[in-house]
């Protein structure tokens, strides 16, 4: 097996990161926040123009390109600031995963990873002096049709390339010719044999500002023998989660949505929701021992605005220049929230009740509508408020001209929130009106949006007793010779 210049045709290890582009994260659903890692076999190495083989029988073989970094001098302990200098270069590769026999492998990816051929590297390196390690552009075409296309910049990465080769040197020693892959960006998907996948890596020289390119690793997709004997252990074995994850979504997959119990409220449901007011769920959700379901502080930007939808939250950190450096730019958390949006859900933002800034603004309102948002509740400001106004409901806190980076960084979404001084998690039910906004555990919902509106009932016959002339002893609630009437009412509608 021919190998580039400087990657030893058995290297002591070769390491892969599990997630460490943005793309990748938000397509996942999961933003990681430390780098893991697992081992490939050496015996996986494979060249440019070598062929892959997906065994007889199974289904699933999902491409990965990656920039591989190769380690030129001994490194342990080292800092982000001095790591690149103990890298002789970087070059193309290819992460090849069979997801038939992801399963039992439990994350160390052992088995779906490490067979021989799935780890092609090449065709050229890049010599470390000239590259910038946040200028590097990753590309994967498949039968000639781009696939994959992202860089290594701060905005792109979740985790630099120096702070992988740090935190790796830190438990072990990189030794020279390690080879270390340093994760896929967004666009990994299943072949089939007969496919033929390119990956190149390019730069712009740091000395003589050309173009530098690892050149195209090619490998083309065979079918090799199955067989796998299930007297010796695992056996192919497919899921739709398995199918999901190698295709890159359900909808790739030819799949059906998830039925989850995060997902969209029926019609039916919804429908009740909005009929029922927040103050009488409210009460029935206290009767259940629910106390701390209130979102504090918010009101609607419009009077009159409703909003009922599952949770989608967002979380923002107070802000630092140095994080916003690093998260507020770009596609970031707040962006990918919005953009990840599903029909039915309510963006609910964590901004720990700083109003000193905007939290969403005209462009991020249109695209929560475009996605099927019901509506935003932040417990911070609002920008471009009037524009906002006339999008979809928002209950905010405030009105604030500034930009997010004045108070808040965006950090991470999908995770339980603090908006208000109430709890959220992703897919609790909110529902908003100028009462205030609440927060519905799934599980009871039905029961007590049930409750509230028979208790809406009986609350509106008492109104009407009330506002007749009656006094209100025995009958809010009805008590006795009120309550016999009131039965005798139901009974007749």
């Amino acid at each position: 097996m021919s190998t580039p210049a400087g990657v030893p045709v058995r290297p002591g290890k070769i390491i892969a990161v599990h997630v460490a582009y943005e793309s990748r994260s938000a397509q996942r659903g999961k933003r990681p926040s430390q780098p893991s890692y697992f081992l490939k076999a050496t015996s996986s190495l494979a060249a440019s123009g070598e062929a892959i083989e997906r065994p007889a029988g199974t289904s699933l073989l999902a491409f990965e390109g990656e920039i591989a970094v190769i380690i030129g001098t001994a490194a342990r302990s080292v800092s982000p600031d001095e790591a690149w200098t103990f890298v002789e270069g970087v070059t193309a590769s290819n992460d090849f995963g069979l997801y038939d026999i992801k399963s039992p492998d439990k994350g160390s990816n052992l088995r779906s990873k490490s067979r021989d051929g799935y780890t092609p590297v090449g065709p050229n390196i890049i010599p470390a002096v000239e590259v910038d390690p946040q200028s590097l552009r990753i590309r994967t075409w498949v039968n000639g049709e781009v696939k994959q296309d992202d860089d290594t910049s701060a905005a792109q990465l979740i985790f630099p390339l120096t702070q992988i080769i740090a935190d790796l040197s830190q438990h072990l020693t990189l030794e020279p010719g390690d080879v270390i892959l340093t994760g896929t960006p967004a666009g990994s998907t299943v072949v089939a044999p007969g496919d033929t996948v390119e990956v190149e890596v390019t730069t712009t020289s740091a000395s003589t500002g050309s173009e530098l390119s690892s050149g195209r690793l090619i490998t083309n997709v065979v079918e090799g023998p199955g067989a796998f004997d299930p007297n010796l252990g695992s056996t192919p074995a497919v899921t739709e989660a398995l199918q999901a994850d190698a295709w890159g979504s359900r909808e790739e997959a030819g799949l059906s949505p998830e039925e989850t119990s995060t997902g969209p409220l029926s019609e039916d449901l919804r429908a009740k929701l909005i009929e029922a007011p927040t103050a009488g769920l409210s009460a029935q959700l206290r009767a259940r021992g629910l106390n701390n379901v209130i979102i504090e502080g918010v009101s609607p930007l419009v009077p009159g605005d409703k909003v009922v939808g599952t949770a989608k939250t967002l979380r923002f950190v107070p802000n630092r220049e140095d994080l916003f450096k690093s998260h507020g730019g770009g596609y970031n958390a707040q962006k990918r929230a919005f953009d990840s949006l599903q029909s039915g859900e309510v963006v609910v933002i964590e901004a720990r009740g700083e109003s000193g800034s905007g939290t969403l603004g005209d462009v991020l309102a249109l695209r929560a509508k475009a996605q099927g948002a019901t509506g935003v509740i932040t417990d911070g400001g609002v920008r471009d408020s009037a524009e906002v106004a006339g999008i979809l409901p928002v209950f905010s806190t405030s009105k604030n001209p500034a930009v997010l980076g004045r108070k808040h960084v965006p950090w991470e979404s999908d995770v339980a929130v603090a908006c208000g001084n109430a709890t959220v998690l992703p897919g609790d039910v909110i529902v908003g009106d100028d009462d205030g906004v609440i927060v519905i555990p799934r599980d009871l919902v039905e029961e007590v949006v049930d409750a509230a509106l028979t208790k809406e009932i009986e609350d509106g016959w008492v109104a009407e007793q009330v506002a007749a002339g009656n006094p209100i002893e025995s009958l809010f609630p009805p008590k006795g010779e009120w309550k016999e009437k009131f039965e005798a009412w139901k009974a007749s509608r």
